[in-house]
């Protein structure tokens, strides 16, 4: 038998999985990582304990006797800079739900920038995507200037410096850059345009390349092993489900809720709401794109009522509600970190409408799981409308382990839906690509449940649409506060 091992470098943790050639897979380590909010709208990561923790997880994958090869995949937007001679990070990890560059972001929009950004990249403006943060970093950090000026800057999403350490090749894949509002995605190569938009040095960036193939040699303990896959972990989750074709669409319900499906790329625009992203690249062959839309709280908004004491353990979201919150009339807006998808307003936050004297915290955490179901079929529809969703919708996630919220989802959307019962697809996806970079057959055979809709809840639906716009509106407003003190 042979062993393929992902490394999965998510938002909140970093695992590494093994899939054996018998199809099966077993968890070798997980490691949490810490937060850090230094500022109202900043997160970052700490990029040291991150390769801590990656050589840890690389250490674990060479106890594997039969170990073939290693695929990673990464946060997607997140990114860094460091220097090109010691490889040494020299500013945190900018997370990609970060929003520190959303002025700059509102400027380009006032100068009318948005319909080339999204004629090459694929693209919305929006502080979401790489750009914006890699040149906040060269604009406002001196220690990246210097470096640039002598010509020892390098810069990019998590995965090039993973890999630039890692393996020594300072390369990125055609999945995260198509992420970061600056490739071309007809030409698959940085754009010299964008990057003059956003500030950004094209000799700081990393190479692009293909999403598996020989991607360079790991240190894993005693071993040598090849890295045969390299990828977004939404994009590595969509291969996982096994989505091969246009019309093929899943949903993964984490930290955020992100929907990808697969559609035809032919150059043209799509509408102003979904965005285009490449979807993966195998060695040698034309790429595959994909629609994309999210959802930036999810997970982390349960979370958060957690942390609030709504509830305290995870367990007590089993219960079985004998009507839905929103037809009493309260509704959830999670809006914690603005809208995506297909409204793109950073500056909206989350509320709960509808509050009364009778509400109690059960009540407000199911509106929060309807929140996002809710907020997931507006994306839905928005992707839906450029590429139509043909058969099952494919989920996964932990919020998918809620069977309310599964169910209530089926019902807002009218389609059947398909839970796997993997927890793990993101790496599967990325054992997948890279086994079959190396003429393996993995041995995956997918295990899913059918949830099938029941009541329609349009009426519902067009509840929580008065409670978004109304939500949207109050955070237009308080971005233009007025004075009660007299001069």
């Amino acid at each position: 038998m042979t062993t393929i091992v992902a490394i999965d470098q998510g938002t909140t943790s970093t695992r590494a999985i093994a899939l054996g050639s018998d199809g099966q897979s077993r968890l070798l380590l997980s490691r949490e990582h810490q937060q850090f909010y230094p500022k109202p709208g900043w997160v970052e990561h700490d990029p040291r304990e991150l390769m801590a923790i990656l050589e840890d997880c690389c250490a674990a994958a060479g106890e594997c006797v039969d170990l073939a090869a290693l695929g990673l995949d990464n946060q997607g937007e997140s990114c860094l800079a460091w220097d090109a001679r010691t490889g040494e990070a020299v500013t945190p990890v900018i997370v990609w739900q970060d929003a520190r560059t959303e002025p700059a972001i509102e400027a380009l929009k006032l100068q009318g920038a948005e319909a080339m950004v999204r004629q090459k990249s694929g693209l919305p403006l929006d502080a979401y995507f790489s750009a914006s943060k890699l040149g906040w970093m060269l604009a406002e950090l001196p220690q990246v200037r210097r470096l640039h000026k002598h010509g020892h800057l390098r810069m990019g999403t998590t995965d090039a410096f993973f890999r630039d350490r890692l393996t020594g090749r300072f390369e990125t894949d055609v999945t995260t850059a198509s992420r970061t509002a600056l490739m071309n995605l007809e030409t698959l190569n940085w754009d010299p345009e964008l990057c003059r938009l956003f500030g950004v040095p094209l000799d700081a960036l990393p190479v692009i390349g293909p999403s598996s193939g020989d991607l360079g040699l790991i240190r894993c303990g005693a071993k040598q092993v090849t890295l045969t896959a390299s990828l977004v972990d939404q994009q590595a989750s969509l291969y996982g489900h096994g989505c091969r074709r246009p019309g093929d669409l899943k949903m993964t319900f984490g930290t955020g809720a992100f929907l990808l499906g697969i559609n035809r790329f032919d150059g043209s625009q799509l509408s102003n709401e979904a965005t285009q992203t490449v979807g993966w690249q195998k060695s040698g062959e034309p790429p595959v794109f994909a629609l994309e839309g999210g959802v930036y709280s999810a997970a982390s908004a349960l979370n958060w009522c957690r942390g609030l004491g709504l509830f305290k353990d995870f367990s007590e979201l089993a219960v079985t509600y004998t009507s839905s919150a929103a037809s009493k009339g309260l509704v959830f807006v999670p809006a914690l970190s603005g809208l995506a998808c297909p409204h793109w307003d950073r500056s909206a936050r989350g509320s709960w409408m509808g509050l009364s004297l009778h509400t109690t915290a059960t009540d407000m955490v199911q509106a929060v799981l309807e929140g996002v179901a809710f907020r997931t079929a507006e994306v839905f529809l928005a992707l839906e409308r450029n590429q139509p969703v043909t058969g099952k919708i494919s989920l996964d996630g932990r919020m998918t382990e809620n069977a309310f919220f599964v169910q209530f989802l089926s019902n807002v959307l009218q389609r059947e839906l398909s839970l796997s019962s993997e927890p793990e697809l993101t790496a599967i996806g990325t054992a997948t690509l890279a086994a079959e970079a190396t003429g393996i057959d993995s041995g995956y055979v997918a295990r899913q449940q059918v949830i099938t809709p029941g009541e329609s809840c349009a009426s519902l639906q067009e509840l929580f649409t008065a409670a978004r716009t109304a939500t949207a509106a109050f955070a237009g407003s308080a971005r233009k506060p007025t004075s009660i003190i007299s001069k």
